[in-house]
This record gives C-alpha cells, sequence and structure tokens, in this order.
C-alpha cells in the first residue's frame, strides 16, 4: 500500500500522473532539474524536489538521486511516466531494493521486452506472428547469406534500439552492408550495444499497437488499438483510435495475440505490443513496457482513466472490467503539438512562449506542459502538448481537430500546429489510405501548412498584444488601489 507517489517525470505526463494521484486521493511528489524550477508539473503537486542540472544525465536519468528523492519525501511509490527511465529494469530493480512500489512492470518482463532479438523468440514461441528474421548478428558475410534466404527488401535493426535509431532499410548487399555498419555504430553511441539483426521489409506497412493492462492476479485484457502510421523519422506525429485498417475479426486476433505476448513475459501493469500492419496481415514489432504518450485516445473511446488504472493494480486492486465488459464509443484522434520547424525537417524549435492560447469546446482535451506564457526548454524533447479530440465519427473528430488547431495559438516560437492543420484535411488522410511512410510521400503538405501558418497568423493579429494591454491595465488599477 501506497499514499505518497514521486512521479519522475516531467512535462505534461508528469502533470497527468499528478491529477490522476489528486483524483484518488494520493499525494503526489514532482522532481525537476534547475532548467525546470517552477515548471507547471512543479506548480500542480503536494511537493516539489530538485534533483540536479538541466542536462537529463544529471537529473532525470540519474536513478540514484530520484531514489533519494523518493526516500527524502517519504513517497512510497514512484511512477515512470515515459521516455527517461521508464523502461529501464534497473530502475525496477532499485525500487524493489529500496521498498518502493513501482508503477510499472516487473524488471524481468522489462528486460525480455526490451531486447528486440530476445523478444522476437519469446513472441515466436508464444505464438506472436513475427516478421521473418535473424537473431543477433554481426558477422557482414552471414548477414548476406542470412538476407538472400530471407529476401530483400531487409531492414536493419539495433538489437536493443527504439525511437528509430539504429534503423534502416536495404535493397541489395551493397546498401545491406552500408545499413549494418551505420546502424551498428547508431546503436553503440545511443544505446550502449552495437548489436543488430535483420528483418524482411514489409512493404506498405501501417504501424498499429494494442493497449494491455494486467493486475498482479493473473489477468491480461486489451483495450483495441491505436493507429500510429503518421510518423517522421520513425517518430509518431499523430494517432488515433481505432484504426481504418482493422475489422472487428482483425481487433480480436490483435489483442489475443498482444494478450499473449504479455503474458509470455509475466507482465503487470498498463503495456503497449506494437505490430506492423500490411494488407490484412500483421507481425510483432515490440513491446513497449510503460504508457504511452498516445494512450488519452485509448482513453476516450473507451472510457477509461489508464493512469488510474496504472495506480489501481499497483496498489493491488483487480482489474476494473473483463475483456468482454470492453467497449469502444467513436473515434479519436491525437496530434503531438511540438515545438519544431517543418520546413526544416521537423528540427527542434525551443525557446520562449511568449503568449499561449488553449482551444476548447466540445470533444477537445489538452495535455500541456504550459499552463501560459513559459519556456520550451533545448534540454528535452521538444512536445509542448498533445491536442486531442473525441467524435462520434472519424469526420466529425477530425472536424473537430482541425477548429481545435485553428484556435491553438502559441506565439515566440515556431510549431508543427500548421502541419497537423493540413494534415487533417488532406483526401488521402480523410480517407484512411496511411502507411508509415506517409509524411514523406507527401510533400505538397509543408506548401499548404506554410499558407494556413499565414491565414492563422492573420486571424489571431493582435491577440498577444492586446492580452499585454489587459495584464498592463489590470496592473495598473491594482498599483491605484482601484
Amino acid at each position: 500500500m501506497f499514499d505518497t507517489v514521486l512521479v519522475a517525470n516531467r512535462g505534461e505526463i508528469a502533470v497527468r500522473v499528478i491529477r490522476a494521484c489528486r483524483d484518488l486521493g494520493l499525494r503526489s511528489v514532482a522532481v525537476y532539474s534547475e532548467a525546470d524550477r517552477g515548471a507547471f508539473h512543479t506548480r500542480l503537486a503536494d511537493r516539489s524536489v530538485e534533483i540536479g542540472a538541466s542536462p537529463a544525465s544529471q537529473s532525470y536519468l540519474n536513478l540514484e538521486r530520484l531514489v533519494d528523492a523518493a526516500r527524502e519525501s517519504g513517497a512510497q511509490a514512484l511512477h515512470p511516466g515515459y521516455g527517461f527511465l521508464s523502461e529501464s529494469p534497473r530502475l525496477a530493480r532499485a525500487c524493489a531494493e529500496n521498498g518502493i512500489t513501482l508503477i510499472g512492470p516487473p524488471a524481468d518482463a522489462m528486460a525480455a521486452m526490451g531486447d528486440k532479438v530476445t523478444a522476437r523468440g519469446l513472441m515466436q514461441r508464444a505464438g506472436v506472428p513475427v516478421v521473418p528474421g535473424t537473431d543477433a548478428i554481426s558477422d557482414p558475410g552471414e548477414a548476406m547469406a542470412a538476407a538472400r534466404e530471407i529476401g530483400y527488401p531487409i531492414l536493419v535493426k539495433a538489437s536493443a534500439g527504439g525511437g528509430g535509431i539504429g534503423m534502416r532499410a536495404a535493397r541489395d548487399e551493397e546498401e545491406l552492408r552500408y545499413a549494418i555498419t551505420a546502424c551498428s555504430d547508431a546503436a553503440a553511441r545511443s544505446f550502449g550495444d552495437p548489436r543488430v539483426f535483420l528483418e524482411h521489409l514489409v512493404e506498405e506497412p501501417r504501424h498499429i499497437e494494442v493497449q494491455v493492462l494486467a493486475d498482479g492476479h493473473g489477468e491480461t485484457i486489451h483495450l483495441g488499438e491505436r493507429e500510429c502510421s503518421i510518423q517522421r523519422r520513425h517518430q509518431k506525429l499523430l494517432e488515433e483510435c481505432p484504426s481504418t485498417a482493422v475489422t472487428a475479426e482483425m481487433r480480436e486476433r490483435m489483442g489475443a495475440a498482444a494478450v499473449r505476448a504479455a503474458k509470455a513475459v509475466g507482465y503487470q501493469n498498463a503495456g503497449t505490443v506494437e505490430f506492423i500492419e500490411s494488407r490484412g496481415s500483421f507481425y510483432f514489432l515490440e513491446m513497449n513496457t510503460r504508457l504511452q504518450v498516445e494512450h488519452p485516445v485509448t482513453e476516450l473511446t473507451t472510457g477509461l482513466d489508464l493512469v488510474e488504472a496504472q495506480l489501481r493494480i499497483a496498489l493491488g486492486e483487480r482489474l476494473p472490467l473483463r475483456q468482454e465488459e470492453v467497449t469502444w464509443e467513436g473515434w479519436s484522434i491525437e496530434c503531438r503539438v511540438n515545438a519544431e520547424d517543418p520546413w526544416q525537417d521537423f528540427l527542434p524549435t525551443p525557446g520562449r512562449v511568449t503568449t499561449y492560447h488553449e482551444p476548447s469546446g466540445p470533444g477537445v482535451r489538452v495535455d500541456s506542459s504550459l499552463a501560459g506564457p513559459g519556456v520550451v526548454s533545448p534540454f528535452y524533447d521538444p512536445m509542448v502538448a498533445k491536442l486531442v479530440v473525441h467524435g462520434a465519427t472519424r469526420d466529425q473528430a477530425a472536424a473537430r481537430a482541425r477548429r481545435a488547431l485553428h484556435e491553438y495559438w502559441i506565439g515566440g516560437i515556431t510549431t508543427n500546429i500548421p502541419y497537423h492543420a493540413v494534415l487533417l484535411e488532406d483526401p488521402d488522410f480523410l480517407a484512411g489510405r496511411l502507411t508509415t511512410e506517409f509524411i514523406p510521400t507527401h510533400p505538397d503538405l509543408l506548401a499548404r501548412a506554410r499558407d494556413w501558418q499565414a491565414a492563422q497568423a492573420e486571424a489571431m493579429r493582435g491577440f498577444g498584444a492586446d492580452r499585454r494591454r489587459l495584464a498592463a491595465m489590470a496592473a495598473a488599477v491594482a498599483a491605484a488601489g482601484g
């Protein structure tokens, strides 16, 4: 049992977890780096603890300092959010050694799914479909022979990879030699593990994932799928629930495979099993042993609070419902609102936000790291917020997203809001014709986004100045005692 939770993260996910704690009557402890002093999440929590300098390696990735913060604050539980140490078996073991309840899966489950080669073998034995491929491989000659047997095109992947790092396609032996070297070098730099493996490259793929929940009483259920095919540099930009590619029959098969995958590693808490889908067939990709950024779209279509479910599972409670009781209503879309420049290959654009206005209205939810003007730090991921909408149909959800994006005003930095807006107007997107190559195969979106940006700027002209004038007037009245 616990009554105080240390939130070992920052930004909008820290805000999200703190709110769930408050709903359940639990105390929350925020942690922050020097760069995050006074950040929104630190003001919402019951208590805040500084854990180090601005670089993540000296703060949010400092395992010892996080454990010390939990002990010092009296927190008996720790929620890692996503990113940083959320999928670290070391964190899970450190929590166990110090009598802290980790709101997440056991260390062994993290370790098993964290190594892609190990995970492939486990999934094959559990009867989960996997893409034809190899175990970890380092000898180029062996790789060439394996590629000929698997069949080109080949995808080279880092064994310990994630986020698209250490991943390259090859369509012949010359490309394969280069891809192996490049992926191995990238994997060694990013993960400290140079091992790579080969898979057959699935053509026209869609990235579809299934949300699972597992309690400590042997029960595991799935909550349906999320479509995550809209990506840049193998990183998700827009997600939706459900997917236009998944029928009720396929949802049942994919859900059953996801449940088998979770049970194969003794999984507990919330997790996501990711699949590659093409032309009605699907294959295991990886399992994310944590809460996903895009969890809100599942919440809005199922009516379940996934963070609350995480906390209740960690408290020893049973799942709130059985598989046959899970239902889905309507359609939900999430736009990741990032400080990045779509016209410069989506490069991050950190800086000071001078004006900030969130949209609202029917079917609109915003999970944000900001409550007003503030700073998007160069030290961390550039995501500012998640705009999530829900409608009775996909068309209504898309219309609500377009309306909300028009109202979303972030001044002082460049964001990807204009790109989302034109993406949601694109005929191929509206028809559900999606693959993971959607963005590179639709270069016209960039010019249209520039036009949309100019139109929104004209509509919002003077918005920031008006707010500053009102603030100055209010300050003058207060100073005069009026």
